[in-house]
């Protein structure tokens, strides 16, 4: 399969003229931002253990998830005041983690440049295998194979382009 990358880059240029438009004339979002991002997760410890253990996202709540009886529904704290959540599903035979078309590519939280460098050693002292971009990404999966990104860009910024 040959991809021209010419003709990808002129359709991005076509998208980009039809629906971007710059601050001023950009309306505002209807949204007051994400309140969780929920995963499902094979097992509550090493989940908690994972993300508040080594990626110090501190867990807020664990209760019953409302849908699914005996299954749990916990949050941790990624700052700013957003969360991330999971649920567990006991019962069902769920197979493992896969990207798929539609699906979750990754998540990417941004912290400081000293909180990324702090984390990047948690994950060598945890073992977890990771790739490093740009001097300022970290891309590595967690204990149930989503994948995520640490990045020290601020918020509404990506390797020094503004998104937002």
């Amino acid at each position: 399969m040959t991809i021209d990358l010419e003709a990808i880059a002129a359709e991005r240029d076509r998208i980009r003229d039809d629906y971007l438009r710059e601050a001023p004339q950009r309306p505002p979002s209807s949204a007051r931002g994400l309140h969780h991002f929920a995963l499902i997760c094979a097992d509550v410890r090493r989940t908690i253990d994972f993300y508040q253990g080594v990626l110090e996202f501190p867990l807020t709540e664990i209760f019953e998830n409302r849908d699914y009886p005996g299954s749990n529904h916990f949050f941790f704290d990624i700052g700013n005041g957003n969360l991330l959540a999971f649920f567990d599903l006991p019962g069902l035979d769920l197979g493992p983690y896969a990207e798929v078309l539609g699906g979750l590519h990754h998540i990417a939280i941004s912290v400081t440049p000293e909180r990324w460098r702090h984390l990047r050693g948690k994950l060598d002292a945890a073992g977890v295998p990771y790739e490093e971009e740009s001097g300022t990404s970290i891309y590595f999966r967690d204990p149930d194979g989503a994948r995520l990104e640490l990045l020290a860009d601020p918020l509404g910024e990506m390797y020094g382009t503004k998104v937002l």
